[in-house]
């Protein structure tokens, strides 16, 4: 799945006759980030994705997967494994669950984050999001509120607000849903 991403962002662009110039603008990365990106030398974190999807006119699904599918997707427990996450360069791995779901209006993943592998940098992108913790717990800052999360704890935000998470254990892993507004 990692070299695709960058393969079909690419594609995207290059059917809109749209240069990586154009895109990092958008998106206010630089030129140099976005084609590492395409090149797949580098995982950027679902929160790249999002401004990268927004700014070719596309869902984040299009990006992660060419299957389309209009119906129902299920996810068998396995497709789940650590060995089936994408691990980002921000030290996190994370599993998008029906990516080949076309026209949906939001996003589901499935994150692992690890104690002192998770580079801290603030987030922001488009949308709203919800986040349950399934395991372990964290620290998670949104703006300048600041929430600890445990077990079966949630959290829902504007995600266009700035927010990182700092793991409080040696693994905390949870379920984010990320809309598509």
């Amino acid at each position: 799945m990692e070299a695709g991403i960058g393969r079909r962002i690419r594609k995207s662009r290059r059917l809109q006759n749209r240069t990586l110039q154009d895109i990092a603008d958008v998106c206010g990365f630089t030129k140099s980030l976005l084609c590492k990106i395409e090149a797949g030398k580098t995982i950027p974190p679902v929160s790249t994705l999002s401004k990268i999807a927004s700014a070719l006119g596309v869902q984040v699904a299009n990006l992660l997967s060419d299957e389309g599918n209009a119906g129902n997707v299920f996810t068998p427990a396995s497709k789940t494994a650590q060995k089936s996450m994408t691990m980002t360069d921000k030290g996190y791995s994370f599993f998008a669950f029906a990516s080949e779901k076309q026209g949906k209006i939001m996003q589901p993943y499935l994150f692992v984050a690890e104690k002192g592998k998770v580079k801290s940098k603030p987030l922001s992108h488009p949308g709203e999001e919800f986040v349950y913790v399934l395991e372990g717990s964290m620290k998670y800052r949104v703006g300048a509120v600041e929430y600890t999360l445990a077990r079966g704890d949630s959290l829902y935000f504007d995600s266009i607000e700035e927010h990182e998470l700092v793991p409080l254990t040696a693994k905390v892993v949870y379920l984010a849903v990320f809309s598509e507004k």
